[in-house]
């Protein structure tokens, strides 16, 4: 954990980390209890949500998104999503909602997409990918690149370790795992990472969503000055048709001829 938030303190439970931590841990309750009740349509549910890629292939493009929803085992979703609290919280309170969300959910596709790709180059080793392990690489992977140097305690042991080392550490052992019978899954999280990094490195400073919107406004205040420009020289011809002289700045905005135009005691 960083330093700077004191020894096994939580970071703020709020904004969008603590809708994504709710939405999963709602979705692992409800398929927890549909088991017990109907495991069959548990499983058809499951079917539909999880990513396989030959489902995927066929159409069930949702699967690269829901599949990060869907959570298997009490300590392992435990972890996921104390993880997700513990980064999400933390990128959040910098960079704001947007781009955690999307670099959350880049990250998430992109873990898909590796998974469906490694599933093309050998079939035999797909499988059923689950968990938002690939939005919590992307996470990690940006905390180590933007806050390599911030040092983490290891707990339950009494030591302090950077953020990049504990990166490198994750990135080992998911390598490590393409060697084992995990290596769908390890691939995943690899997708991930790479997805995350990515967006690190391609996207504005605060997000797609935000820069696409200030291009949006901007466009549309241009349009409202041009509109603006026109209609005062629409005026002006009208006045000058009625022998009198009406004139209007660059801005379009009316030009007082009775005041002094470099008199700016009106702006105080």
């Amino acid at each position: 954990m960083p330093r700077g938030l004191g020894f096994l303190a939580f970071p703020d439970f709020r904004g969008l980390t603590r809708k994504l931590v709710l939405w999963n841990l709602g979705t692992f309750f409800i398929l927890l209890v549909l088991g017990v009740a109907s495991r069959a349509a548990a499983l058809t549910i499951v079917a539909w949500t999880a990513l396989v890629p030959p489902y995927v292939l066929q159409g069930r493009i949702w699967q690269l998104v829901t599949y990060s929803f869907v959570h298997q085992g009490i300590l392992n979703t435990a972890f996921e999503l104390l993880s997700l609290w513990f980064l999400g919280s933390f990128l959040e309170s910098n960079h704001g909602s947007r781009w955690l969300g999307e670099i959350y959910f880049a990250s998430v596709v992109g873990a898909g997409l590796a998974a469906i790709a490694l599933y093309f180059a050998l079939p035999a080793s797909g499988g059923m990918l689950t968990g938002c392990y690939g939005g919590l690489f992307g996470l990690l992977i940006a905390f180590g690149v933007l806050y390599g140097d911030m040092q983490f305690m290891m707990f339950p042991l009494p030591m302090m370790i950077k953020a990049k080392y504990l990166v490198a550490v994750y990135l080992l052992i998911a390598l490590a795992m393409l060697f084992s019978d995990q290596k769908f899954f390890a691939f995943a999280q690899l997708g991930g990472a790479l997805a995350g990094y990515l967006y690190i490195r391609m996207a504005p400073k605060r997000g797609f969503a935000f820069a696409s919107s200030e291009r949006f406004y901007g466009l549309r205040n241009s349009y409202y000055r041009w509109k603006r420009r026109r209609a005062a020289r629409k005026f002006e011809v009208y006045m000058r048709k009625q022998n009198r002289d009406v004139h209007f700045d660059k801005d379009g905005r009316y030009i007082d001829p009775d005041k002094d135009p470099n008199d700016r005691r009106w702006m105080n």
